[in-house]
C-alpha cells in the first residue's frame, strides 16, 4: 500500500493541540467588517474546536 498523503489545505487551517483537539478558524472574518459588529468580530476571531461530525474525516486529511 502507498503512503497516506496529507490533505495540505487542511493542514495549513488546522492546529492540533497538545492534547489532540483539533483548533481551526472561524469563518466570515476575511472582508465587509464594516457592517459587522465589534462584538461579533472579536467572537469571530478567536478560533474555535471542530464539531464532532467532522472530526472523523478531518483526522483522516490530516493523517492523524
Amino acid at each position: 500500500m502507498p503512503k497516506m498523503k496529507t490533505d495540505r489545505g487542511a493542514a495549513k487551517r488546522i492546529k492540533v493541540t497538545g492534547t489532540g483537539r483539533l483548533r481551526r478558524r472561524k469563518a466570515f472574518r476575511s472582508h465587509i467588517l464594516e457592517k459587522k459588529s465589534s462584538v461579533r468580530t472579536r467572537r469571530l476571531g478567536r478560533e474555535t474546536e471542530i464539531s464532532k461530525a467532522d472530526e472523523k474525516s478531518v483526522r483522516r486529511m490530516l493523517g492523524i
